[in-house]
Parts: C-alpha cells; structure tokens; sequence
C-alpha cells in the first residue's frame, strides 16, 4: 500500500492546519478588532467625511447609523445563521462581504454611496462578530485554554475602540478620510485566507431563520431613527417625516406579532419576563443612546470649534476608554461582593452627570477645562455598567439560550445607540436653527463689510459665529443626553432586583466576563 492510502483521509470542514490553536485565535480576535475598531476609526473621520460629501450636521449622524442598526438589527439572525449553516462558513461571508463593503466607503463620492456601504458593513459585521465569539467555544477544549482565549478576546473587544481612534486620527491627517475604510481590505482579505488554513468548521444543527422577525424589526427601527433625523431640518409636520413615524409603528407592532408566533423567534420575547433581564437591556439601551451622541458631537466640537487635528482629536479620546477600562476592571473584581445593583445606579449617576457637564460648553470652553472633565466622569460610569449588565444579562439563563440573552444586550447597545444618536441629532437641529436667527442678526450688526458680502454670496456665516450655532446645537442636545442617563437611573432604582442565588451566579461567572463588545 502507498503511503497516501496509509494516511487518516481528512475530516471534512477540518482545518488544512490544524493543531495550531494560537493562529486561529489570532483570526478570530483580528476579526472582532476590524469590527469594532470600525465605529472609533469612522468617528474620528466625520468632519472630513461631512466636508468632502457635503453632510449636513444631522445628515452625518447616518455615517454612524446606517452601521450600527444594520449590525444591531441582524446580529441576532447572523449567530443563528453560523448555528445553522455552519460557524466558519459564515464567519468568512461576513469578513468578505465587510471587506466588499469596505472597500465600497472608500470609493464614495456622493452620501448616499457612503451610507449604503456602511449599512452593507454593519450587514457584514452582524454575521462575522457573533460567529468569531462562537468559533471559540469549536475551536478551543473546555478549561484553561477556552478562558484564556475568551480573555484575549475580551481584551481585544476592549481595546478596539482606543486603537481605532489612534488610527482614525493618523490615518485621516497622514493620508485622507477615505483610508479608514481603505485600512479593512487588506486585513479582511487576510483573515478570509487563513480562516479555513486553521479553523475548523462547526458542527451544523437545525433551526430556522426568523427573516421576517428580522426585517420587520431592522426596518421599523430605520424608520423611528430616519423620522427623527427628518424633523431636525424639516420639522415634525413635514410628510416623510410622519410618514416615517407610521412605518415605524407599523413594522415594530408586526415585528411583535412575527415574534410571538414564530417557533424559532430571533428574538425570545420570554427573556423579557425577567424583571432584571428586562431592566438590564433598558439600561444598555438608554446609556448607549446618551455614549453615541457624545462621541459624535465632541469629536465636532474639538474639530470644528477648538481646532484640534485628527490625531489630536483621537489622543484627546483617549482618557475616556482609560477611564472605562479602569472602572471595568473595578466593577467585574467587586461585583460578586456588592452585587450589581449598586453598580448600576453609581454607573448611571456618573454618566448622566458627565453628559450634563458637557451640557455646560461654550465657545470660550478649552479641553483640559470644559471636557475632558465630564469626559472621564462619563468613561468611568459606562465602564461601571458593561461587566455588570453582561453579567446580570445572561444571570439564570439556560445554557442553550446564554447567547441570545449576551446577543440581545449587544443589540440593545447597537440599536440604542442609533435611536439615542437621532434623537439627540433632532434636538440639535432644532437649537441650531433657532440660534442661527439670533447669530445671523448679531453677524449683520456686527460684521464687517468683507464679511458681509461674502455672506450674501455663500449664505454661510464667519467662523466666530458658525462656532456659537454649532456649540448651542450641542450643548443643547446633552441636555437630551442627560435625560437617557436618567432614564437608565431610574430603571437600576425601580426595576432591578438581586436574590442571594443571583450574587452565587455572579461570583462564580465574574472571572471571565468582559466589557461588551
């Protein structure tokens, strides 16, 4: 006999190298990084986005959002879709459709191009992100080797959001805006090549894809966030914007009728009978909210009113993620002694105080005295809150049904953000309105000739004056930012409730959780 008919024939779907576990980690977590560094890397970059395709202010905020409903609205369905299809399967048709649409953004030239590849990404991410936290619990034994692994991958889920500022900041101010998206290609390409070298594929098992409770769901929230963004420029009895407001109604109350008669549901509205399950999403949902609108609008205040660069914009970013590392890191060594109640109302407080501060700016307001302060106040409340509501997420849930429960809360981070952001947007819009009247008839009193005649030719006001527009918008809409903090305040007062068997879950998970990612 040749020595090719003594060889072991090939498990199918097995790694064509397999036995190198530290490569195939280095996969998955380059996958999770490219992911979540998307959303910082992007921020940085906005200014630069909105001048060179001409964004309106409220019109920018769906550079952010067509990303983050798209990947919060499927997320569920793309964890299904690797349970049912196969896990490595569909981890590489997200990386390469993320790396399609990628390269799409890098190539736009008008609005709409850029936001239909940025929905395309978060289509992209929704199905990589859940199968890359999956492929290790295939990939890696029960024990030392799976904690470290998910421990590297925590890290990483973690860190992104500081990388992706760095490279955001150096990569818009070295090259141009259009290399954030650029930056993907080559990695999303690697990662698709060595994916089958060494990660083996899943086991598949059968299931069904909840596609209507998806869409419906998807859709309606598009629609509430779309209504939102339209009123802020023209108002709320404009047609498309009730239009939209109807839509939304509409495709939410159907997603619950789909949800409560599916058999296999991408959402099991019973994780929602739990009173701490319940307040935990609702927290997630409202911190999100107030987290994405302030990252939005300060990254446009320290552009566009301080004069800060790209990279300096990404350094000055940099307290807060310390900040939430750091009170993550507080929050997951005392949560088993405290229980996390307590964590919950200190993380809120501390949020919606430092969003009320920021509240507070001016034009005469400098970094180091007007925002980095609330800044790291708000860092260290969101970093209170994400070990604990992942933890209190997933608390007294079946095994089988722990990643829908996990799932759900990074869906209510990622939808929450989108529906906070618009929100925000809107009463941005309506503040700037009002305050361009009152700028406008200031600059015609008090400017000077030049300024005057180039005004009536361009309709756009000096800087002096456009600041104090675009400062009073912001300033404004945190105080809609404060709100959602109290909203989640609230709920952490009234709704959770922690029994003595919920701390024995918590100090025995606590170790290997991780912020969410």
């Amino acid at each position: 006999m040749t020595s090719s008919q003594l060889a072991t024939p090939r498990i199918p779907g097995a790694a064509r190298r397999d036995g190198r576990p530290g490569v195939a980690l280095t996969v998955i977590a380059a996958c999770q990084l490219m992911v979540v560094l998307d959303a910082t890397i992007v921020n940085i970059a906005l200014p630069h986005i909105q001048t060179a395709l001409s964004f309106s202010t409220t019109d920018l905020s769906w550079v952010l959002s067509a990303y983050t409903l798209t990947f919060g609205g499927l997320l569920l369905l793309g964890g299904r879709a690797g349970d049912i299809l196969g896990r490595r399967r569909v981890f590489m048709a997200g990386i390469l459709l993320f790396t399609l649409a990628s390269l799409l953004g890098g190539f736009a030239q008008e609005p709409w191009q850029l936001l239909a590849a940025r929905a395309l990404q978060g289509v992209g991410g929704a199905i990589a992100s859940p199968t890359s936290l999956a492929l290790i619990t295939t990939t890696f034994p029960e024990g030392p080797a799976r904690n470290r692994a998910f421990g590297v991958f925590a890290a990483v889920s973690a860190g992104g959001g500081a990388i992706g500022l760095l490279a955001g900041g150096m990569l818009t101010e070295w090259l141009d805006w259009r290399s954030v998206f650029y930056v993907n290609v080559p990695i999303g390409v690697l990662i698709a090549v060595l994916a089958p070298l060494y990660i083996s594929e899943s086991e598949r098992h059968p299931g069904r894809f909840d596609v209507a409770g998806a869409l419906t769901s998807t859709g309606g929230m598009a629609s509430l966030v779309y209504g939102f963004i339209r009123a802020a420029e023209d108002g709320w009895r404009d047609r498309l914007t009730i239009g939209s407001f109807v839509a939304a109604v509409v495709l939410l109350g159907l997603f619950a009728v789909v949800e409560s008669r599916a058999s296999d549901p991408i959402i099991p509205l019973r994780m929602f009978a739990d009173r701490n399950r319940a307040g935990t999403y609702l927290i997630m949902l409202s911190l999100a909210a107030a987290m994405f609108g302030m990252f939005f609008f300060i990254v446009q205040f320290v552009q566009n009113v301080l004069g800060f660069s790209p990279i300096s914009s990404g350094v000055a970013f940099l307290p807060v993620t310390l900040a939430i590392i750091t009170a993550a890191g507080l929050s997951q060594r005392f949560l088993p002694r405290f229980g996390p109640k307590p964590f919950m109302v200190a993380g809120a407080a501390l949020t919606g105080t430092g969003v009320g501060w920021l509240a507070f700016i001016d034009t005469d307001s400098s970094y180091l005295g007007g925002v980095l302060g609330p800044m790291l106040l708000f860092g260290f409340g969101m970093g209170l809150n994400f070990v604990t509501l992942t933890l209190t997420a997933v608390s007294g849930v079946a095994q089988h049904e722990a990643g829908a429960a996990s799932g759900l809360l990074n869906a209510s981070q990622q939808v929450g953000g989108s529906l906070g952001l618009s929100i925000l947007v809107t009463v941005f819009g309506t503040a700037s309105r009002n305050e361009g009247k009152v700028q406008v008839a200031d600059f015609l009193a008090h400017g000077d000739a030049e300024q005057k005649a180039e005004f009536a030719q361009t309709g756009r006001l000096p800087d002096a004056w456009a600041d104090a527009v675009l400062t009073h918008g912001i300033a404004t809409a945190f105080l809609a930012g404060v709100g959602m903090a109290a909203l989640a305040l609230v709920t952490a007062l009234a709704v959770i409730r922690v029994r003595k068997s919920d701390l024995a879950a918590l100090n025995g998970s606590a170790a290997g959780a991780g912020p969410v990612g």
